[in-house]
Formats: structure tokens, C-alpha cells, sequence
């Protein structure tokens, strides 16, 4: 599937202060971003809340090292392809479902 290039919009500061509310909308609602300028030179980006909170949880420490060990393992190959474990998961919860339990004296 491929996904669109997301909508970049340079606009001064003065016309993103007077159409606030819109600019904010179009950035929730449509997940365009804006470049915002002062004299012509870009000083701030505004986008959506939820790919922002993204963006920062990425530049973590803890992630970072949780995306690098994942990189490690992929190339030592201890990954699993996921449909596989997926079929493992079904079979056992198969496994267990015909499994009978004893009854107590």
C-alpha cells in the first residue's frame, strides 16, 4: 500500500495567527504540516498532537536502544516471521481448548 506525501504548507506567522483554529484543524483532521515564517526564514512547524507525541518517543533513549536490539536480533536471526508465530499461537490455544481437565475426587 502506498501512502500519500503528506501536505507541507509555508505560511507566514502573522496569516497562521489569524487563521489559528483553521491551521490547527487542517493539521488534526487532514495531517497536513506547516512551516511557519518570519520575514520569508522558517522558525517553527506545527503538526498533529498524536505524530508529534510519535516523533518524541522516538528521539528517547529507552526506544532507541529497543530499536536497536530488535535490528540485532533481526540480523542474528532470532525473528520470527509473524504469520508463523501467529499459526503457533492459534495451535496452542487449539491445543488447549480440547485439552480436558481432570476431575477432583
Amino acid at each position: 500500500m502506498r501512502t500519500a506525501k503528506p501536505m507541507i504548507n509555508h505560511i507566514p506567522i502573522t496569516k497562521a495567527r489569524v487563521n489559528l483554529g483553521a491551521v490547527v484543524k487542517r493539521a488534526h483532521l487532514k495531517g497536513e504540516y506547516f512551516i511557519l515564517e518570519k520575514d520569508g526564514i522558517p522558525v517553527a512547524g506545527l503538526m498533529g498532537a498524536d505524530e508529534l507525541e510519535d516523533y518524541l518517543e522516538l528521539r528517547d533513549p529507552g526506544v532507541i536502544k529497543q530499536i536497536e536490539e530488535s535490528r540485532t536480533d533481526q540480523a542474528a536471526g532470532r525473528v520470527r516471521n509473524v504469520k508463523e508465530f501467529i499459526a503457533e499461537l492459534r495451535a496452542e490455544k487449539g491445543k488447549s481448548r480440547t485439552q480436558k481437565v481432570p476431575k477432583r475426587p
